[in-house]
């Protein structure tokens, strides 16, 4: 008789305040199709990218300051503003 345990059969369920963001409950997952594998790495390399991983690896590199990371949040911020007003605007 074999029996296993899954992780979440251990644990109590808990009720998270706040959604997770997508893509963080589920592994990244790429299909290969026959014997295509440099379409099945552009596909992976892509989702990568979307997902901000790429991102994430470089902004953890080296240490940011607390004074550069508050600096680096309002540029995105302030960025993130243009970007909407430019869209609003009828071209």
């Amino acid at each position: 008789m074999e029996t296993s345990i899954r992780q979440n059969d251990a644990l109590p369920q808990q009720q998270n305040p706040r959604p997770e963001k997508s893509g963080d409950s589920r592994p990244m997952e790429v299909k290969v199709e026959g014997d295509n594998i440099n379409r099945a790495i552009n596909q992976l390399k892509r989702k990568m990218a979307n997902e901000g991983i790429y991102k994430e690896l470089k902004k953890r590199r080296f240490y940011e300051k607390p004074s550069e990371r508050k600096k680096r949040k309002q540029r995105e911020a302030e960025r993130r503003v243009r970007k909407a007003q430019r869209r609003q605007v009828p071209a």
